[in-house]
This record gives structure tokens, C-alpha cells and sequence, in this order.
């Protein structure tokens, strides 16, 4: 039987030609290979990959990002984040740091439904290699709060819930074009189309701060984060801009489309990187 299949899958070599999961395309869509592109974005202080959080290629290239970070003998110590983690979650990821022990940290803190699968390699890895994980993001509850109403709801929280965001009040630029798609979905959501902006733009900056924090403390930083964080070089890399002026951000992001082997116009400069994912991948949750 298993010569039978072989003979199959060997006459249908035509259509296995075809059937491409991905390809890799720099901003302007001239495709590169994955060893160009690290070439290129290992070069940068910050790299934000920028992922869909259900798709075991985006996942997988992370992984793949993070061993290739590692591979120079000398350089800056490299610090990997994680939107996945909030920053009331600190204790909880440093504990795991130390005792390896996913029990504990299931026990200890609520994680992504996809954690486990998807997001534990990473961390195993980056610990392994000696890095400096850390969380990043903003409470939810705070996002969640400045949704329904507004920024001026976070003046009157306690000093040790601020700590838990960006330093208030933080900066925000309403031009920004990811920003100006959120405020009409806001309005089409009968909410208010700023707060959803705000809402949005409270975890890209603390995001953003806390990358900076580690780039000043001489760290290279790896992150990964939601693409509409990141692309277009907004929302997370224009708030690393206002904490730590300067900053060389390299940016790589994921799209999907029916067919790989030509990036679309709509696509293009949507990082210095697009990783194009077959549309008929299948999604880990």
C-alpha cells in the first residue's frame, strides 16, 4: 500500500508544483529568500514580526526568527516580548523562567487558548538561548475600560494599576492610518470611533514603552505582535519612536492570498518584510 501511494503522489508531482503554503516578499514585492531577509532585518535594534495569531506559519517563522537572532557569537543581549503577556503577568512569566513549570504558570495566570502549542515553543527556546523574555501589553481590562469610556476613566485609577500601561497620558496621532480605519469601524459599531481608537492605541504604546525600555538598556529586541499592531510602520514601531527617538525597527508581517507567487499591490509596504501565507491554511484554534 505505501508503494501505491508513493506512485500517486509522484504522478501528481504537476499539481504538487502548484501548491505553494508561502513566499517571502520585500516591501516593494520582489520576492526573497528567508536567509535575505534576515540578512536584512538582524541589522535593527527592534524587529516586530507582526503575525496572524491562529496560523501555524506565522508561528513557525518565529521560531525559525528567533533561532537565526541567535546564531551571532557576539552582540547585544536579545530580549524577546510577547503581546501575549500583559504586564500585570510579569510574575507569573518570570516564575516560568525559572522553574520551567507549565502547570504553574496555567495555574497562576490566564494565557492565549493557543498558548500552549503555539506560543510555549518560543519562550522554551528563548530561554534555552539565554534571553530575556518579557510581557509587554497593556491589561485588557484597561483597553476594555477606554473603550466604553474614554481616556479621562484612567486618571482616576491608583498609582500601581498606571504602572500597568504606558505613562499617562501618552501620546496619539489620529492621522495615522490604522488609527483612521478604527475610529469609522467604531462609528459603524455605534461606539464611539475614538475611544476604539484610543482603545487600540493604549497597547501599541505600552507596547511600545516597554520595548523601549529594554533598547535602553542596550538590548536587541525581538517582538511579536498582532500585524495590525505593526503594519504600514505604525501603531507598536511609531510608539517605539516616541520613547526611544532613533531606534532602527525592522518589520516583517503576514498576509494571506489565494495565490503566493505574486504579492499584491495592496500589500506592498506593509513591512519591510511580507511573509504571503496560502489563504487554505489551516488555523491551530
Amino acid at each position: 500500500m505505501k508503494y501505491l501511494i508513493l506512485a500517486l503522489i509522484l504522478s501528481s508531482s504537476a499539481y504538487g508544483q502548484d501548491l505553494e503554503a508561502f513566499r517571502i516578499f520585500d516591501s516593494k514585492g520582489k520576492a526573497v529568500t528567508f536567509q535575505k531577509m534576515m540578512s536584512k532585518v538582524s541589522g535593527n535594534q527592534v524587529v516586530l514580526f507582526g503575525e496572524f495569531h491562529d496560523n501555524p506559519i506565522s508561528h513557525w517563522f518565529e521560531l525559525n526568527v528567533l533561532m537565526e537572532l541567535n546564531k551571532p557569537a557576539k552582540g547585544p543581549k536579545l530580549a524577546v516580548g510577547f503581546e501575549m503577556f500583559e504586564l500585570h503577568q510579569v510574575k507569573a512569566l518570570n516564575a516560568y523562567i525559572g522553574t520551567k513549570s507549565y502547570k504553574a504558570l496555567k495555574d497562576s495566570t490566564e494565557l492565549w487558548t493557543n498558548f500552549k502549542t503555539d506560543y510555549k515553543p518560543i519562550l522554551d527556546s528563548a530561554i534555552a538561548y539565554g534571553n530575556v523574555p518579557f510581557a509587554a501589553n497593556v491589561t485588557r481590562k484597561y483597553a476594555s475600560l477606554v473603550f466604553k469610556k474614554g481616556l479621562g476613566a484612567l486618571d482616576s485609577l491608583p498609582a500601581d494599576q498606571k504602572r500597568l500601561m504606558a505613562p499617562l497620558p501618552f501620546p496619539f496621532d489620529s492621522t495615522l492610518t490604522q488609527y483612521v480605519e478604527l475610529i469609522e469601524m467604531g462609528k459603524e459599531m455605534h461606539a464611539s470611533g475614538i475611544n476604539f481608537a484610543y482603545a487600540q492605541a493604549i497597547k501599541d504604546a505600552t507596547m511600545g514603552y516597554s520595548i523601549a525600555e529594554h533598547v535602553k538598556k542596550g538590548e536587541m529586541v525581538y517582538f511579536l505582535n498582532g500585524a495590525f499592531h505593526s503594519d504600514f510602520h505604525q501603531g507598536i514601531m511609531w510608539y517605539v519612536e516616541q520613547y526611544a527617538p532613533g531606534t532602527k525597527v525592522g518589520t516583517i508581517t503576514t498576509v494571506s492570498q489565494k495565490d503566493v507567487k505574486k504579492l499584491q499591490k495592496e500589500h506592498q509596504g506593509r513591512a519591510d518584510f511580507i511573509i504571503v501565507v496560502n489563504e487554505t491554511m489551516m488555523s491551530t484554534h
